[in-house]
């Protein structure tokens, strides 16, 4: 995973980053596995927690 991620991500490029459908997503975000907070219209995902919920993910299946 790139390590230069912006300090918040779009929806589009937290599919790219986990290879999940937008759908997918969306369910992440409704079910709060993984928060996210909207500027007008757009949502944005905080890159700390795409990599909070990566790290649980690999914990929870170690």
């Amino acid at each position: 995973m790139n390590t230069t991620l912006p300090e918040a991500l779009t929806v589009p490029e937290v599919m790219t980053a986990l290879r999940l459908s937008r759908s997918k997503v969306y369910d992440l975000i409704r079910t709060k596995q993984l928060p996210s907070f909207t500027v007008g219209r757009a949502r944005r995902i905080p890159a700390d927690e795409l990599t909070r919920y990566i790290r649980n993910q690999i914990e929870e299946t170690a």
